[in-house]
């Protein structure tokens, strides 16, 4: 996490491979990250991640090393005092669960396509672009997406993990279809204990079962 002139900057970020090679991806990220942000003064995070892809993949050039790996992220900047918000993403995604209107309420009450209730919340989902920071053919510019945020919004940066765990009766992937279940379950209790509910839900689906992948959701409420 970054603060810089009143802007608070922080991502969720994942490196594929392991062991050496995927901690060297690791490190290499992270300071291009920091590099783009705090010595070059980019603001944009489209702009930040297309710049740490680049240092990312000459830094690997310049050692001779053809590495495959690269980095997922959700990298959010935000801007408390006046409520804004700007994102982008490597594959991963973000996530806003804000009060739903008295508009919307009604509209819910009223419409006959509505076969289950749902909470007094609502979900935005923005999807991030299908390519990592890494060396990929083809690369494209990272787009920035910008938010109004509202009073009360909870914000979810996330990776893969939780939701790519295997467990339950079946064996089976949890899905992220139910990761935001369980984060719209909860969105009338503080941070401190959804982050405690949703550690409890993750070693009671994975039981017996091994941990895949490393885990981490970021949950910040406005």
């Amino acid at each position: 996490m970054e603060h810089v002139n009143g802007i608070t900057y922080f991502a969720a970020a994942d490196c594929t491979g392991h062991g050496v090679p995927g901690a060297m991806v690791s490190v290499v990220c992270s300071n291009a990250l920091s590099k783009a942000v705090t010595e070059e003064g980019l603001s944009e995070p489209g702009k930040i991640l297309d710049r740490a892809r680049e240092i990312v993949v000459s830094s690997f050039a310049r050692n001779g090393e053809d590495v495959k790996d690269g980095m997922d992220i959700s990298f959010c900047k935000i801007d408390l005092e006046n409520l804004k918000m700007e994102w982008a993403g490597a594959n991963n995604p973000l996530w806003i669960f804000r009060k739903k209107t008295t508009a919307e309420k009604e509209t819910e009450q009223n419409s006959q396509m509505i076969t289950e209730r749902s909470s007094e919340f609502k979900l935005m989902e923005i999807r991030g672009n299908i390519q990592p920071i890494g060396k990929i053919d083809n690369p494209k510019p990272f787009t920035t997406h910008l938010i109004d945020l509202q009073k009360g919004d909870s914000v979810y940066l996330i990776t893969d993990g939780y939701a790519d765990q295997f467990g339950g009766e079946k064996g089976k992937k949890l899905k992220s279809t139910n990761l935001k279940k369980l984060l719209m379950g909860m969105q009338h209790v503080p941070m401190n204990q959804q982050k405690e509910r949703l550690l409890g839900a993750f070693l009671k689906w994975k039981s017996d079962f091994e941990q895949v992948d490393d885990v981490c959701i970021i949950g910040v409420r406005i």
